[in-house]
């Protein structure tokens, strides 16, 4: 069973609405570009996972999961989402 942050979708709703997927080994990041408002807080949040100057920018195993969902919880476009594995 897997947990998705801010408004609840489905993996497969936000890879519909043209999310992209970073895969970790605790944690999936899902990024939208077109709705980005470059707040930066993810850069901000840990340079290390969300760094705009590497390819791919994000690294979903450059930290632990909670903090990458905390991060992404600061999102304010919602642009980031996630996907953890529930116990």
């Amino acid at each position: 069973m897997a947990t998705f942050n801010n408004h609840q979708m489905t993996k497969e709703e936000l890879l519909a609405n043209d999310y992209r997927e970073y895969r970790g080994k605790e944690i999936n990041v899902y990024f939208k570009a077109e709705i980005c408002q470059h707040a930066a807080e993810c850069v901000r949040g840990n340079l290390a996972v969300f760094n705009p100057k590497q390819k791919p920018w994000i690294n979903a195993d450059a930290a632990k999961a909670e903090e990458i969902k905390e991060i992404i919880n600061r999102c304010p476009s919602h642009a980031l989402q996630y996907e953890r594995e529930t116990v």
